[in-house]
């Protein structure tokens, strides 16, 4: 016996010397760069451990005979190398559309917010101020284009609308599920698999490619059954497949609708700007009709009893008084009567407390106005639809080795929101040779306008060289002219992949495991933005010139009145801007495995990639020499840009269940690298203005990253049960984003404490790309378990901790940032009525830069029982599916710039300004319990349960919150916090909803035959009775239905009720414009819905 297996030793150990000889050939080829060093040592060590490992493993020297079932290997997310495993070694959830329907998750907003990994600032449908109609990943917190969303494992475009020197990710909006086999979630860094983008994680949703039969579905639901106005939502779907062993060929078609939208003034929570009362901030406007600098016309011009309108004096009479002081029409600005009338919606109400510490009043509103509240006429949930199309066809030419596959997606969204009125800033007269306004606050408006009240002017503005005299300060809103504001936001998105795959049996034994695959997409994303009821500033500052009364402005008038048409039509505008964002790849790509060592074999895959996107906005005219009023200007931009790519992956066996040790069951590595070289160009269309801009340029760069992954099973699963440990570290990098990377500007707004003023105001603000940006960098590493213990069955928990340390963000140095330290040719001032004294600030030029570094890490978790009745041997009574998920946010740390230290963010608000923005809730968590119907019963089909949704509390803005309001002078609350928090400080509370769903499909028994004895007409086959003698018999359906009847229509039918916040539970109140973080939590409220759907 001892001789047999020193042979068997012997014999093995000449076909591994075999295989290193291939094995070095081989490497050479596959593996030019990454872990040649590592990969060789990992083989080695395999090898030399051999003797000993055979030595006691005798029993398997012999190859047993017998049918063994092969589990078909997939490529799961996070890797090219196929594989049988069922934990592998990176952390990837995976959701069907079973899962999405059972969860209750009815759109991508839904996915994201979900999510407990989602959190920071992003994009969806729940956003209308600040939203563009794109639903958004932001996993961890860090920003949207840190996570990278694939499609079939492959890039799709990028949303077009981006602004220069911001950028965003994909829309998953316009992925419906409908469309969708299965979704993959990968928590972990993959640049070295990926390549760009892949530092918080990796999205892939899988199309379907293969379906049989027809599928028409619905769903109609609505939240007019909670506080929130009557929104309704709707969708509906056909699917249609056919095909057999060689051909599959699917069709599909969604539509989707919401309609009505709810408004911020449907919950109390939100129906109020002035925000004070819940230990927040007063965002109501100055602007609004009836303000000049120094006065406010009378409430009893145009409110009368019970804050009815008042009629017949709209404006005060022209060239009436030297000024405001003077005038009978006007009065103290900084007065509230308590007593006036109360007043018209939009207004201040009566029950409003206002604390003004600048003016030292505490008082009731009392009817009489203030400030103006938009937030009485703005929409928190816009209206939206989208529609969408889809086919895919797969063909074997021959078998297996060459198949050739084709796919299109076409979808066209929608998305309509609305701000209030345009407020009438900046100042359509300029400081001669500047863009900057000539009046600070509000509008300049001529004396010899026919309907300016005064005669006395405060200042003279130099127009085409003539002095014109002016009343300066002179605030304006048309909410009469125009009413809301409206932005009008279209995609159209499509998607086309063609190529041709197989498998490489054929050239040999060898090749039998070898895939491969060459592709063409062609991806494009098409955005328009039409923003009606917007103002020009040319054209504005023609009226105000204008003497003529019929077509002259009068931006003088009160809230009940309204200017010319012919005046209107001189003022407002709708501006036209556009987007094109198209992707190109080419790729190829082959997997297999190269060679077996005892513990299985070593696999590879190996690929290259070219992309070539091209991203091109086109802005308005108006928008592009910066002379609209209400919207963000900006430059129009060209950028394109080449990459090339390789990637290259082995993972290697050390041991495996049919070889292997004690403590060693289950071990293999995996080696990831991917090199990718960057080559782009950079253009635009400059306003012709003195400030700084990046001129176009030609920039290159390159970037190699490597992952090693460990999966490490210690027992057989027949001691303890399943237990899997895995790990990995990965260097990750995000390429600048073509919209960061344009010489462009864009405009923006930001509110900032200016140290030298004592003021906090608003000021424009231009973002500029720049196109010499870097690639930002990241350092990860992670570590977990995954555990299904013997003694509970049905009991899986697991655990996964992460690390990201990211270097080089490109960022935005932010306002207030570059207001605090007042740095040279970036704050623009205007003049100062104090001479020697700092004036105040006019503009800030906020450029793109390689600055800002932070440090994320966190533990992901979950447990998963299942509770199936059998096992208790007293028959089948259903199934019990509890599970908890969720993520613990233990430390973030933000570094603004290389000098700066980093300071805590976890758990807190990030202020505007910073190149991180939005809440980052320590805690995020789900629970579901679900019961599902016993097998072979009428009860089969029923599936109902509960999900409860939990976000931790988590710090205010305090950093604005605790801000000294006569100073302006902030600082951030000590961390880590010792005693209580600052004065003002305050927590945003957790937030916990409960959902309900209910399903029941019917599964009838389909229409057999079955054979009955007796004589068919057409003759028949024999049947054997029990007399002995053979008769024909005619086959007769043993169904209980008709196959045409309303048994046939039931069945493969699904029926589905639920809904979302059955509490109609407000979002805990946030210390921001909305009073909620809207990218978490949102103001719909309690909304049911049901869902019919239909397989035949």
């Amino acid at each position: 016996m001892r001789v047999s297996i020193e042979l068997a030793i012997n014999q093995l150990a000449n076909q591994t010397r075999q295989a290193r000889k291939q094995l070095a050939v081989k490497v050479r080829v596959i593996l030019p760069r990454v872990g040649q060093a590592a990969f060789a040592v990992a083989v080695a060590v395999n090898l030399l451990i051999v003797p000993k490992v055979s030595a006691q493993a005798i029993a398997p020297a012999h190859v047993t005979t017998g049918a063994t079932a092969e589990v078909e290997r997939v490529i799961v997310t996070g890797s090219n190398i196929p594989t049988a495993e069922e934990t592998g070694p990176n952390p990837v959830d995976t959701y069907r559309p079973a899962d999405i329907e059972k969860l209750g998750i009815r759109n991508a907003t839904d996915l994201t917010t979900f999510l407990p990994q989602q959190s920071g600032a992003t994009t969806n449908l729940n956003i209308a101020n600040g939203g563009d109609g794109t639903v958004q990943f932001n996993l961890r917190g860090l920003l949207s284009k840190e996570t990278l969303v694939l499609v079939d494992g492959k890039r799709v475009a990028f949303g077009s609308l981006n602004a220069v020197g911001f950028s965003g990710g994909v829309d998953i909006n316009l992925i419906p599920f409908p469309m969708i086999d299965h979704i993959d979630i990968l928590k972990d860094g993959a640049s070295a698999v990926y390549g760009s983008d892949a530092i918080t994680g990796v999205v892939n949703f899988f199309l379907l490619h293969k379906f049989r039969g027809l599928e028409i579905g619905g769903s109609y639901g609505n939240t007019n059954l909670g506080a929130s106005n009557d929104m309704g939502e709707w969708e509906a779907w056909i699917k249609a497949g056919t095909g057999d062993d060689k051909t599959d060929i699917v069709v599909i078609a969604d539509f989707w609708e919401r309609t009505g939208g709810i408004f911020s003034a449907d919950r109390d929570l939100s129906s109020n700007a002035f925000q004070i009362p819940w230990g927040g901030f007063d965002f109501r406007s100055s602007n609004f009709p009836g303000r000049v600098q120094f006065g406010r016309l009378r409430p009893s011009m145009f409110f009368g009893p019970g804050g009815t309108p008042r009629f017949g004096v709209n404006t005060p009479l022209p060239h009436s008084a030297p000024n405001a002081q003077t005038s009978p029409f006007y009065k103290n600005p900084f007065l509230v009567n308590p007593n006036a009338n109360p007043g018209a919606p939009g207004i201040i109400g009566p029950h409003a407390i206002q604390f003004h510490p600048q003016v030292g009043t505490d008082y009731k509103g009392g009817g009489d106005y203030f400030l103006y509240n938009f937030a009485a006429v703005t929409p928190a949930l816009p209206p939206a639809d989208r529609q969408s199309f889809y086919g895919s066809f797969v063909r074997d030419i021959c078998d297996k080795y060459l198949q050739v596959f084709a796919d299109f997606k076409y979808v066209r969204s929608f998305f309509d929101t609305s701000l209030a009125a345009v407020p009438f800033v900046p100042d359509p007269f300029k400081i001669p040779g500047t863009n900057i306004g000539f009046s600070p606050n509000g509008i300049s408006v001529p004396i010899q306008n026919p309907f300016n009240p005064f005669t006395v002017p405060d200042n003279t503005v130099i127009v085409n060289g003539v002095g014109i005299p002016v009343t300066t300060g002179v605030t304006f809103r048309g909410l009469n002219d125009t009413g809301p504001r409206h932005e009008k936001i279209t995609y159209q998105d499509s998607l086309f992949d063609v190529g041709l795959r197989g498998e490489m049996g054929e050239f040999g034994d060898n090749f039998k495991t070898w895939n491969w695959e060459l592709g063409f997409r062609y991806s494009r994303n098409e955005g328009q933005d039409l923003a009606v009821g917007e103002a020009s500033q040319p054209g504005l500052r023609e009226a105000l010139l204008d003497t003529d009364p019929a077509t002259a402005f009068d931006p003088f008038l009160n809230f009940n009145a309204h200017n010319t048409k012919a005046a209107k039509q001189r003022v407002y505008v709708t501006l036209h801007n556009s987007g094109e964002y198209e992707l190109p790849i080419g790729y190829a790509t082959v997997n297999g495995d190269l060679f077996n060592l005892p513990a299985g074999p070593v696999s590879f895959a190996i690929g290259g990639e070219y992309d070539a996107p091209r991203w091109t906005r086109d802005r308005d005219p108006l928008n592009i020499i910066f002379q609209s009023i209400g919207s963000a200007d900006g430059g129009s931009a060209r950028v394109n840009r080449d990459v090339w790519s390789i990637y290259q992956e082995v993972r290697v066996p050390f041991t495996s269940p049919t070889w292997n040790f004690p403590g060693f069951y289950s071990f293999e590595v995996d080696f990831a690298e991917r090199e990718e070289w960057y080559s782009q160009n950079t253009s635009a269309v400059l306003p012709s203005e003195a400030f700084p801009a990046q001129p176009a340029a030609h920039s290159q760069y390159n970037a190699q990253k490597p992952k090693v992954s460990v999966r490490w099973q210690p027992l057989d699963p027949k001691y303890i049960g399943a237990l899997t440990l895995r790990g990995s570290y990965t260097e990750a990098f995000h390429a600048p984003a073509l919209s960061e990377i344009s010489p462009a500007s864009s405009q923006d707004f930001s509110f900032a404490s200016d140290p030298l003023t004592g003021e906090f105001s608003q000021f424009e603000v231009r973002v500029i790309g720049n196109p010499n940006l870097q690639p930002e960098v990241a350092y990860e590493w992670s570590y977990g378990a995954v555990y299904s213990p013997k003694c509970i069955k049905g009991l899986t928990l697991s655990v996964d901790w992460w690390h990201i340390d990211m270097r080089s963000i490109a960022s935005l140095l932010g306002a207030q940032f570059i207001v605090e330290n007042n740095i040279p040719g970036l704050v623009i001032r205007g003049p100062s009525p104090i001479p020697g004294e700092p004036g105040p600030i006019i503009l800030v030029i906020d450029p793109n830069e390689n600055l800002t570094g932070t440090i994320f890490e966190g533990l992901d978790y979950e447990a998963i029982y299942i509770l199936d009745s059998s096992m208790f041997g007293h028959g089948d009574f259903g199934r019990l599916t509890a599970t908890l998920n969720g993520t613990w946010l233990s430390r973030a740390e933000l570094q603004i710039a290389p000098a700066t230290k980093r300071f805590g963010i976890a758990g807190e608000v990030i202020p505007p300004g910073f190149s991180l923005t939005g809440s980052l809730p320590r805690n995020r968590a789900n629970f579901s319990l679900f019961y599902d119907g016993p097998t072979d019963t009428s009860m089969q089909g029923l599936d109902v349960g509960a999900v409860v949704h939990y976000t931790g509390q988590y710090e205010d803005d305090n950093l604005f919150l605790t801000a000294n309001p006569n100073t302006g002078e902030f600082s951030k609350p000590q961390t880590p916090r010792s005693g209580p928090l600052p004065w003002r400080a305050r927590k945003v509370l957790e937030w916990i909803t409960l959902d309900l769903i209910a399903s029941y499909t019917f599964n009838l028994p389909p229409p057999a035959p079955a054979p009955v004895p007796g004589f068919a007409k057409d003759g028949g086959k024999n049947f054997n009775i029990k007399d002995g003698k053979e008769k024909n018999v005619m086959p007769v359906s043993t169904a209980e239905y008709h196959p045409c009847g309303w048994g046939a229509w039931l069945n493969n039918t699904t029926i589905s009720i639920g809904m979302q916040n059955v509490f109609d539970e407000d979002p805990p109140f946030a210390a921001g414009a909305g009073g909620y973080d809207a990218s978490i939590a949102t103001i719909k409220g309690r909304f049911w819905y049901v869902q019919l759907k239909k397989r035949f």
